[in-house]
């Protein structure tokens, strides 16, 4: 089966996900970022790390998402599971051209779901539902794809 067709199966939520999510992070320059701050958009909330290499060939597809979205309908926030200094975050942010907010996870954060694997994406509609979760690589169309046959 493709990466491809991969994404397009995303899972229906369980019982096992917040019904309806919020956090509040800071990204690597400071800036506060709250999930309901999103409302109105979707907003791809994607856990993953730096030395995990599903999550490491996703990036150039949330990148693309992200900046084709970003300014209209949706957003892609990345969730660090990195236990690192954020100043080495920050570099591999930089040397990767991520473009989209990267948030340290905190140990007293409220996750969306349930992450048992990397990478794992969550989409949360525009109302601050949570409508699917991928454990696994995600791709741009895939995103696209599912948010168009939602609508």
């Amino acid at each position: 089966m493709s990466r491809t067709v991969l994404v397009l199966i995303f899972l229906l939520l369980t019982g096992e996900a917040m019904a309806d999510p919020d956090f509040t992070l800071l990204d690597i320059d400071g800036k506060q970022h709250r999930l309901s701050d999103y409302r109105g958009k979707w907003v791809v909330v994607n856990y993953w790390a730096t030395w995990c290499p599903p999550c490491l060939e996703e990036i150039p597809e949330l990148v693309d998402f992200h900046d084709r979205h970003k300014d209209h309908d949706a957003v892609v926030l990345g969730v660090s599971m990195d236990k690192v200094a954020v100043d080495k975050l920050r570099q591999f942010v930089e040397e990767n051209f991520v473009s989209y907010p990267v948030l340290p996870s905190s140990p007293s954060m409220d996750t969306v779901g349930p992450v048992r694997g990397l990478p794992t994406t969550y989409l949360v509609a525009p109302d601050g539902r949570l409508v699917a979760r991928q454990v696994g690589g995600v791709t741009a169309a895939g995103i696209e794809t599912f948010i168009n046959n939602s609508k």
